[in-house]
């Protein structure tokens, strides 16, 4: 198993800051796998074992930011429960779905899925507007209703499944789903995007551990970078709101896209 005397310094410091950021920039808009995988393999770990040592730190990560959001009220628990009890089995389903498709086939969908969320995200309130003829409802929101619920637990599901066989992108989708889905405003549906993807995590981090995937010795060095960058974001985002959140997650949607469209289209 490869251990950290298997790095060159260089390569250690590498992988510890971009997983520092990619905590700091996820517990804000999600997004930071899209960040911290690359780093793993160019550390020189095989794809799988990069996977899953991303997946720990990941976990470990998330499960901060989900802590400062709740301490500072910005979690509607019940709907973050439904959506993470709908995404822990969702990313099983998505694993077993993975097996069956051809990767250049989850790219395209994906490549096709980003610009459409996009695009519903920067349009999101002329459309509640259009719909509903009043804006979204403000923070002080009445008990979460049945629908809601059941929403959030359909969003987890989906997401979920979508997080088990392909995975770049997952907190910002959450995010943006609890934003036009149950009208919350930008920080408390990253705080719910953030509960429903550490039970995603969880879920695809126990298929490597059960496979002996995880590089333990790199895993708890890079997941105390990755707890540092989650606080850190998160504070910020509980600080600042939306006038940060939402540049940042468009940011992160477009890189996204143009991210797929590299790999697919080799663009």
């Amino acid at each position: 198993m490869l251990g950290l005397d298997s790095l060159t310094p260089f390569h250690l410091a590498l992988v510890v800051t971009v997983v520092f950021i990619a905590g700091f920039v996820d517990s804000i808009a999600g997004g930071g796998g899209l960040i911290s995988l690359p780093a793993y393999l160019a550390a020189g770990l095989p794809p799988h074992a990069a996977l899953a040592t991303n997946k720990f730190s990941s976990c470990m990560g998330t499960l901060t930011a989900v802590v400062r959001f709740y301490r500072a009220g910005k979690v509607r628990i019940r709907l973050g429960l439904a959506a993470a009890l709908g995404a822990l089995g969702g990313s099983a389903l998505g694993t077993r779905i993975a097996l069956g498709l051809e990767e250049g086939t989850i790219r395209t969908v994906v490549l096709v899925l980003v610009p459409i969320v996009l695009a519903l995200f920067l349009g999101k309130d002329r459309l509640l507007k259009r719909f509903s003829g009043k804006a979204p409802p403000p923070a002080s929101s009445p008990p979460d209703s049945r629908r809601e619920l059941c929403a959030s637990l359909l969003l987890g599901l989906v997401i979920g499944t979508y997080d088990g066989f392909f995975g770049p992108g997952t907190g910002t989708f959450l995010a943006v789903g609890f934003h036009v889905i149950a009208r919350l405003e930008l920080t408390t549906a990253s705080g719910n995007a953030r509960l429903a993807n550490l039970a995603s995590n969880a879920g695809s981090l126990a298929v490597f551990l059960l496979a002996g995937k995880v590089v333990f010795p790199l895993a708890i060095v890079t997941a105390g970078a990755g707890i540092v960058g989650n606080i850190l974001g998160a504070g910020l985002a509980v600080q600042r709101g939306e006038r940060l959140i939402r540049p940042l997650m468009v940011c992160v949607l477009i890189l996204l896209m143009a991210h797929v469209a590299h790999q697919q289209l080799g663009l």
